[in-house]
């Protein structure tokens, strides 16, 4: 379910790389060329159905109070927008991100962030575009919700289905939003030059610089690390990836998870949108990472949200629509008390530590 002009545009993004994954033309039929399914396959009934005249159809919904954006995107997938943007685009973002985080928090398992400013920078710094567009940020997320998915559609040597995601990511209810990585983003131009070794995708994700969150694990402590390869990867040098990380400084574990992570390993490479900015790898490489750090990230939206809610500014709007300013402040005490979980998770880890030294 895709909700919201946000939604609604990345969700457009990520059906336009399943259906390049699976060969799935714009229109729903499969080219007699690129046709391996048969009734005994099922990798196209997870997200598609197929209907009597044999065209695939995406099992999705899409929601908007204006109806102007999924009229546009109903006309196909290949209609995206690639106007550029602002880092915000709307002044009233913190309000809209701290009230459907309160709304939300009790009634999902797992919640992804991503940060529009940080998508930019890695499409500026990585990509080498100067003004991005949507088109830009929504197919790098689509990788990374792609990658999350593959293990559903595709046959691995260690697929993750999305109930383990949660088991392995999620050690309290309420300490349910991994941080996001995915590597490696190399334009066409660069692909020849960069590093793709397994060990070097994997040290890529670990790069606050490539993260989808504006926040820095290396002053945090990590709860527990999913990484989602495709392509050429083989479980040996997975291993030797992750004895890698081990063993740098930055990257820390809460003492009370001593393994810390969880592979999947999938034979499908990435798939890219012909034309688009990201060169074709062999291999990459998602990375779901639980730290006590994207409390960095919470702090930074209560500050936008208290700055503007101590004059009340815009709140008629809300008002206007029967919300209640009451609920301004409950939602605003409900993202403080979750910074407060993040901070004492880490400060529970540092005080387990001390008391073992004595």
């Amino acid at each position: 379910m895709h909700v919201g002009q946000a939604g609604v545009q990345m969700g457009n993004a990520c059906w336009e790389l399943y259906c390049l994954e699976h060969g799935i033309e714009p229109d729903g039929s499969i080219p007699p060329d690129k046709i391996a399914y048969d009734s005994s396959d099922n990798c196209f009934n997870t997200f598609f159905s197929e209907t009597g005249c044999g065209r695939m159809v995406p099992r999705a919904i899409m929601v908007d109070l204006e109806p102007t954006v999924i009229e546009e995107e109903g006309k196909g997938y290949r209609h995206i927008d690639k106007s550029p943007l602002r880092v915000s685009t709307a002044v009233v973002e913190p309000y809209n991100a701290v009230l459907t985080t309160h709304t939300t928090i009790a009634n999902s398992d797992c919640a992804f962030m991503v940060d529009n400013e940080a998508i930019y920078d890695i499409c500026r710094r990585k990509l080498g575009i100067e003004r991005p567009s949507y088109a830009n940020l929504n197919r790098l997320i689509g990788q990374v919700v792609s990658s999350i998915t593959a293990s559903l559609r595709f046959d691995g040597a260690l697929n993750v289905d999305l109930t383990e995601f949660q088991t392995n990511l999620v050690p309290y209810p309420r300490i349910h939003f991994p941080l996001a990585a995915y590597a490696p983003v190399v334009s066409v131009d660069k692909a020849f030059h960069e590093g793709m070794s397994v060990s070097e995708i994997t040290a890529e994700c670990f790069d606050p610089s490539n993260q989808m969150v504006k926040c820095d694990p290396r002053q945090g402590k990590y709860m527990a690390c999913c990484l989602l390869y495709r392509g050429d990867v083989v479980p040996k040098d997975v291993n030797v990836a992750i004895a890698i990380m081990k063993t740098r400084s930055g990257i820390r574990f809460v003492d009370w998870c001593p393994t810390g992570f969880k592979v999947g390993i999938n034979y499908q490479p990435p798939t890219v949108v012909p034309g688009g900015d990201l060169a074709k790898v062999q291999r990459a490489v998602s990375m779901l990472s639980n730290t006590t750090a994207i409390a960095e990230a919470w702090g930074k939206l209560n500050q936008k949200f208290d700055l503007m809610f101590n004059k009340r500014a815009f709140v008629h709007w809300y008002v206007g629509e029967g919300m209640e300013e009451g609920e301004f402040t409950e939602a605003r005490q409900d993202l403080a008390a979750l910074e407060r979980d993040y901070e004492e998770v880490a400060t529970d880890s540092e005080v387990s530590y001390i008391k073992s030294e004595f």
